[in-house]
C-alpha cells in the first residue's frame, strides 16, 4: 500500500491508489479493504490524510487525501531491503524455462 502511494504521488487519494496497484500488479483491491489499511497506516504514523475541497461533481463532496511520511518511507525502505535479501539467489532457481 505504501510502494502504491509513492507510485501514485503525493495527496493521492484513495480511488487513484487502488488504481495504481490494479495497473501495476493486476490485482483489484476493493474500497472496503483499501480504506481500513490506510487508516491503520496512519494510525502508525506512517502517513497523513487530509481532507480535499469539495467538488461538485461528486456531489458537494470532498476527497480524502493521503501522503506518505517519514517514517512510511523508512518502512518502505526497510521492506524493500528485505525482499531484496529474500531474493538474493534466486536468479538460478526462477530462471526461464524452468518449472517445479
Amino acid at each position: 500500500m505504501l510502494m502504491a502511494l509513492m507510485r501514485a504521488e503525493e495527496g493521492a487519494h484513495g480511488a487513484a491508489i487502488r488504481e495504481e496497484i490494479a495497473d501495476t500488479t493486476g490485482r483489484k483491491v476493493t474500497p472496503g479493504a483499501i480504506y481500513p489499511t490506510l487508516d491503520r497506516l496512519e494510525q502508525r504514523g506512517l502517513v497523513r490524510s487530509y481532507m480535499g475541497d469539495p467538488v461538485a461533481a461528486r456531489g458537494g463532496r470532498a476527497k480524502r487525501h493521503f501522503v506518505l511520511l517519514k517514517p512510511g518511507l523508512e518502512e518502505v525502505r526497510r521492506a524493500w531491503r528485505q525482499y531484496a535479501l529474500l531474493a538474493t539467489g534466486l536468479e538460478s532457481a526462477l530462471g526461464k524455462g524452468r518449472s517445479r
